[in-house]
């Protein structure tokens, strides 16, 4: 079964109504891995109920409305797609608790050709229940590998940020552990590639994988250290493009370039490997 361009450009997302909690908000943070150092009080505000501090990227695990692209009607090989990039825009930084409606839309679909696969790119807003206030806009490309030549439009396709070719201004090691993934699920996504290692290996790795959404928050976190003098509220906006896995207990270095002004371009890396797992990155900063 092939993707059909208007059916799932018309795809009929229901709202998403999210309650979430304090301790919502707390286990995200410790499935980044934030709260190693118990004694570290910088990272203790976004994994300790006192005082706690929700970090930039909260809103990627709010008002999900679920792997909607494993339903056989939407002609995608469910099997065969994975995350190609991720956009954030944080309009109100999110509250520590609170209750949201995420709502989903495809707003672009790209036939890059047979056996070239197609490119599904979806927008979520987040908004406030009570008062409508939109909280965060994300944005999200899925390649299907499997899927292209479906007779759709080759373009226009998202451009891609430049990186600087000098050497990065500043860098930010994270050590994950090696259980992060069992963690990270907890917030919502319970993909069994995360957590099974025989269907990690049948997939092609060698035991199971870290969320692309989890390096993504540690990326950012490192973006508020490096970039945001450590105030997570800096943090307007973050998009990457996501070049490889990560697995559990690697060190994810990220490389920060502070181009002046507001923007600032990062990309990460496992060091083990010397692999870049994050690339083409763009910040602003408030």
């Amino acid at each position: 079964m092939a993707i059909n361009y208007d059916k799932l450009m018309a795809w009929p997302f229901e709202d998403v109504r999210h309650r979430y909690t304090r301790r919502d908000t707390m286990l995200y943070a410790l499935g980044l891995g934030l709260g190693a150092d118990p004694t570290d009080e910088g990272e203790l505000r976004y994994v300790y109920e006192k005082d706690l501090v929700a970090l930039p990227t909260l809103p990627v695990v709010l008002g999900y409305p679920g792997m909607w692209l494993k339903d056989p009607a939407t002609g995608v090989d469910a099997v065969r797609l994975v995350h190609g990039e991720q956009s954030l825009t944080i309009h109100r930084h999110p509250a520590p608790e609170g209750e949201v409606i995420g709502r989903t839309q495809v707003i672009g679909i790209v036939d890059k050709g047979t056996g070239k696969g197609a490119l599904i790119y979806t927008e979520r807003r987040i908004t406030d229940a009570a008062s409508g206030e939109l909280i965060a806009t994300l944005g999200s490309t899925t390649f299907c590998r499997a899927d292209g030549g479906f007779g759709g439009p080759s373009g226009p396709s998202k451009p891609v940020h430049e990186m600087p070719t000098r050497a990065p201004d500043q860098i930010v090691d994270r050590k994950t552990p090696t259980g992060l993934a069992l963690t990270y699920r907890l917030s919502g996504d319970y993909n069994p590639l995360h957590a099974e290692p025989a269907l990690a290996r049948a997939a092609g790795f060698e035991r199971p994988i870290l969320h692309g959404l989890a390096t993504y928050g540690i990326a950012a976190w490192a973006l508020t250290q490096a970039a945001g003098a450590g105030d997570p509220a800096r943090i307007a906006s973050i998009a990457t493009r996501f070049s490889a896995p990560v697995y559990p207990g690697e060190t994810i270095r990220t490389e920060v370039w502070l181009d002046g002004g507001i923007v600032v371009s990062f990309r990460a890396r496992v060091v083990e490997r010397d692999v870049v797992v994050l690339n083409n990155g763009r910040a602003t900063l408030r």
